[in-house]
């Protein structure tokens, strides 16, 4: 049975298909389908008409959701596929002719070429579920950056109404301070709070918000320097509403995130320091592990690797690449923190690097590429972490 490669460019309305037989490597097929259910069947008549799934290789640049539809679609007909970085593509391209020539016709014979070039890794079964948890961990983390974003709003505004109000809750708006700001708003109602008052306070508090501590931000109220204004109050109100709707929004998909991951249950989960919300960012950004040959190309996806310059007799290492996704990287480096902490072995390597006079930034990168090394051997070795293993 002969052997065919597809590319396909994926696009939002329409994908350009290119079919090349391995025997002669010619095209013997080009065609545009649209993004829709008589497109897809028509794509997969065309490949019953060739030859079995097995013996049908397909590949198409990752291109956000647009390809969602199609990589089901394809699964349920039993057809595997290949997801290839953008820039692999435009570097192979780069490399086959000097024309700066891109169309929708040449890309996906781009792909399909380039796909003959290099050892097929079909995507793994059950991606829809890692897909979830990109979705769930992105959109999460721009409600992350949206409550910052509100943090400041109210910051703002509390600078011109009670300036002291922050500082005296060490610069952090707690669930104490919250309360505060959405039953009173004004410093003026606050000056005029009452035993009653501080009862629901020290309620809210757990006991933490202490006599002493009552009557001092009375003092503060009264005292205050800021201006009473309607506007502001009416300010303060609507972006604590915002914030607070951000709020139960994230703890909501939070909730659902956990669930997912636990299904999943990757192996790194057991690891101290990764934990549910790191676990779903790191899976879903990875995928499927048994994709990766070694560490270096997980370095790689996450963009925790140095540039290297090298020329003629010159070689030196650069700062670190940073390409691939940011969330990831950021998830990694961040689990690295309570690693160093609680965690002899992460704890000793980290002093190491610094003894070698490393900054704190530099030191924890390279811990977090000794974790993208464990959680590599835990997946392929199919087992949980072990402190007594780790070297």
């Amino acid at each position: 049975m002969s052997l065919y490669f597809v590319g396909i460019d994926i696009s939002k309305y329409k994908h350009d298909c290119c079919i090349i037989s391995a025997t002669d490597q010619k095209v013997i097929s080009k065609f545009s389908i649209k993004n829709d259910k008589a497109g897809f069947e028509e794509l997969i008549t065309t490949f019953y008409s060739l030859s079995s799934p097995e013996d049908i290789r397909i590949g198409f640049e990752s291109t956000a959701h647009y390809a969602l539809n199609l990589e089901l679609f394809l699964e349920n007909a039993h057809h595997s596929f290949m997801e290839v970085n953008p820039v692999l593509i435009k570097e192979y391209k780069k490399s086959t002719t000097l024309r700066r020539t891109k169309t929708d016709s040449v890309d996906c014979e781009s792909i399909a070429r380039w796909l003959m070039t290099v050892e097929y890794k079909p995507h793994s079964k059950g991606f829809y579920h890692a897909y979830s948890l990109k979705s769930l961990t992105r959109l999460r983390n721009r409600l992350i950056q949206q409550r910052s974003f509100y943090l400041v709003k109210i910051t703002n505004v509390l600078d011109h109404t009670f300036p002291e109000f922050k500082p005296f809750f060490n610069e952090r708006l707690s669930k104490t301070a919250l309360y505060l700001l959405e039953n009173y708003g004004s410093a003026e109602k606050m000056a005029r709070m009452n035993s009653v008052s501080y009862e629901k306070l020290r309620s809210i508090s757990r006991g933490k918000f202490s006599p002493q501590q009552f009557i001092a931000l009375k003092e503060l109220a009264a005292n205050t320097v800021g201006v009473n204004n309607s506007i502001f109050d009416v300010e303060l109100n609507s972006l604590l509403t915002l914030y607070k709707t951000l709020v139960a929004e994230i703890n909501t998909l939070e909730k659902e995130i956990n669930l997912l991951i636990e299904e999943v249950h990757p192996h790194y989960l057991s690891v101290p320091g990764i934990g549910p919300i790191s676990a779903a960012i790191i899976y879903s950004e990875y995928g499927d592990i048994s994709n990766f040959d070694n560490p270096g190309q997980m370095l790689a996806f996450a963009g925790i690797e140095p540039g290297i310059n090298e020329s003629g007799t010159e070689s030196h290492g650069g700062r670190m690449v940073k390409r691939g996704s940011s969330q990831l990287r950021y998830a990694l480096i961040n689990c690295c923190l309570p690693l160093i902490r609680f965690d002899m072995t992460f704890a000793t390597y980290y002093a190491k690097k610094r003894a070698e006079g490393k900054p704190h930034r530099v030191a924890i990168t390279h811990v977090a590429k000794k974790l993208i090394r464990v959680i590599y051997a835990l997946e392929r070795q199919d087992t949980d972490f072990c402190v007594q293993k780790l070297r």
